[in-house]
């Protein structure tokens, strides 16, 4: 079992101060293995923030991301697995399933996963899945009237199953739904999720950012 937390469109400091205190209170160092981010960070110490939940970060360039050197994409595996990572700016319309999937073709990928709408999303077309885990501080995006609701996704990797649980701040409250995906294989004797277990995030501790080499 691997659990990748899936983050982005945080926007910080130029759309919104900081990450809602309730997410911060269950994203603490040692729960998660690895994190993909879709962009639009916006400063170092966003970044910073995110390697001491995790140093195994991995950060596409969205269009605010300006200054820094993210990578336009990248791909990470876990056998059977195969995930990609985008912003999103690079569909037109923004969003659009059809350009998505032909990202997902180029990229050779079975799971895609990309920001930009602010709108969390998860789909399945072609023996693929995609998802977008929406905007963790709920930036203003001029898409739509209002402000995007916060969110972010774990998805909890269990060889050619993926177990996405939403994580959606909603009235004040964090609300989590799940949603299975599998990936269809002759060749792979597929294991059976955990049945309904929740990944556990407990209270926060304090720790300070891995040393590595930084990308800003």
């Amino acid at each position: 079992m691997v659990l990748v937390l899936i983050i982005g469109d945080l926007h910080i400091p130029h759309r919104i101060h900081d990450l809602p205190l309730k997410f911060k209170k269950l994203l603490v160092p040692g729960k998660i293995q690895q994190i993909l981010c879709t962009g639009n960070v916006c400063d170092k110490e966003t970044f910073d923030y995110l390697r001491t939940i995790c140093p195994d970060v991995h950060v596409v360039k969205g269009d605010y991301d300006e200054g820094s050197n993210f990578p336009m994409t990248a791909t990470v595996i876990h056998s059977p697995i195969k995930m990609g990572l985008i912003h999103g700016h690079q569909c037109i319309p923004t969003g659009d399933i059809d350009s998505l999937r032909s990202i997902a073709r180029q990229m050779d990928v079975d799971v895609l996963v990309s920001g930009h709408t602010h709108v969390f999303q998860a789909v399945e077309l072609d023996n693929r899945f995609f998802v977008n885990p929406g905007s963790a501080t709920g930036a203003w995006t001029g898409a739509f009237n209002g402000d995007p609701t916060p969110s972010f996704a774990l998805l909890d990797i269990q060889g050619p199953i993926v177990v996405t649980y939403v994580y959606q701040l909603i009235d004040g409250e964090v609300r989590v739904e799940k949603i299975e995906w599998r990936k269809e294989t002759e060749s792979i004797a597929a294991p059976k999720p955990a049945s309904g277990v929740q990944p556990s995030l407990p209270s926060p501790t304090v720790g300070s950012p891995p040393g590595g080499s930084s990308v800003w």
